[in-house]
């Protein structure tokens, strides 16, 4: 048997098939901001564990007689900016406070007026076409198998 969307996820009255996938393909791209937004606490993680681990190095060095090195890594390394006057945290808060929060206050504006807040109308009636294609193909190949008309 075929999907059928329930309410939550129906076109709203007078929502056209343009609006439908307009507001789809923002909900889709805000998908792809959330996954650029994962990376970028990764970024994040990944830079301040390697930043521990450089700290840890200067220690052992020191111990060694290549205190050279260790003082090198410590003046050029060891609480190194990532950028110019920013460690990724504060990467991290700006995209979040500014594109991040931005994308996700339209993406919902633009959903709460086109679809009526409604989440995942263009692929809860992309699901149900293609159930009912499915369904009408499983049909067909039992019929063509079956002999039945």
């Amino acid at each position: 048997m075929a999907y059928t969307p329930d309410q939550d996820h129906r076109r709203p009255d007078g929502a056209d098939d343009q609006a439908v996938k307009a507001a789809g393909m923002l909900s889709e791209a805000l998908e792809t901001v959330e996954r650029a937004r994962g990376h970028l606490y990764s970024f994040h993680q990944l830079t301040g564990s390697a930043h521990a681990t450089v700290a840890e190095v200067v220690k052992l060095l020191g111990g060694t007689g290549h205190d050279d090195l260790a003082r090198r890594l410590a003046a050029e390394l060891v609480g190194r900016d990532v950028l110019p006057g920013r460690w990724t945290f504060q990467i991290v808060e700006e995209y979040d406070d500014d594109y991040y929060a931005t994308f996700r206050e339209l993406e919902r504006e633009v959903r709460d007026r086109l679809m009526a807040g409604r989440r995942h109308v263009y692929e809860a009636e992309m699901k149900q076409r293609s159930q009912a294609a499915g369904e009408a193909a499983g049909e067909a190949a039992g019929k063509a198998v079956t002999g039945r008309t």
